[in-house]
């Protein structure tokens, strides 16, 4: 969600390449972001007080359900709170919540247009990471609302790998939970949240590219476990990581994507 989504339109569109199509998703005025190819990537709409939901400049990460109202009940019976809805959204339902330790992410219930998940490209998003107080707990939490542990190995796996579970949907690494967050922290990257990264060829060109196109760096380019990643803003706050593309994928890390 952005307050000014032609300015978002710029700051991404000029980092990442994307092109944008209106789309009746959601109220008010809603895009979404497409990668070379014509690949549906992510959803930016602006806020809109008027439809009754007013959300912070943030990127938020949805989870899929069959039923947005089964989910929600399981939030609220985990320990968890539900902020707004299940209501219908566009083309399906969406709740917006938080887990027991405040981070938020949303609930969808609907068509699943974007194939992002197998197509590791740059300007895609590859990764989701959820810092947290304690990551077994947390995966505990989402594990038993999203039924994780239900759906079949054959399916969903969930390891501790380099100091992080790690979650595996059909074998791909898709996202991590790492513990350490404190919820009345000052800096907002410290606080529990989940986190988006995106597919880059470098990492050091798009933290600069960001600077110069009026956004922030929080955290400069480093080497990790999974490659090369940074931690950025964009103009208006709106806080997101980059990754640096494999040539090959490394076994154990996102298909194609450090």
């Amino acid at each position: 969600m952005a307050a000014d989504l032609d300015r978002a339109h710029h700051f991404y569109g000029e980092l990442f390449g994307w092109g944008f199509r209106p789309t009746r998703q959601g109220h008010g005025r809603y895009t979404i972001a497409y990668t070379e190819g014509g690949v549906p990537t992510v959803g930016i709409g602006a806020s809109s007080p008027s439809a009754g939901v007013s959300l912070p400049v943030t990127w938020t990460t949805y989870f899929a359900a069959d039923s947005a109202d089964e989910v929600a009940s399981r939030v609220q019976e985990r320990g968890g709170t539900v902020a707004v809805g299940p209501l219908e959204f566009g083309s399906g339902r969406v709740a917006w919540a938080a887990d027991p330790d405040g981070a938020n992410f949303g609930i969808w219930e609907g068509d699943l247009t974007s194939a992002w998940w197998g197509e590791r490209r740059p300007g895609a998003p590859v990764w989701l990471e959820l810092r947290t107080r304690d990551a077994f707990e947390a995966a505990l939490f989402y594990g038993q609302t999203f039924g994780w542990d239900t759906q079949g190995r054959e399916r969903c796996d969930v390891r501790f790998e380099h100091d992080r579970v790690v979650l595996h949907i059909d074998g791909k690494a898709v996202a991590g939970l790492r513990g350490g967050a404190i919820e009345a922290a000052p800096d907002p990257n410290v606080r529990p949240r989940w986190r988006v990264y995106f597919c880059v060829k470098d990492v050091d060109e798009v933290a600069e590219r960001a600077a110069e196109l009026g956004g922030g760096v929080i955290s400069l380019p480093a080497d990790t476990p999974y490659g090369r990643i940074a931690a950025l803003r964009d103009p208006e706050g709106g806080i997101f990581s980059v990754a640096a593309v494999r040539k090959g994928p490394a076994d154990g890390d996102p298909d194609g994507c450090s």
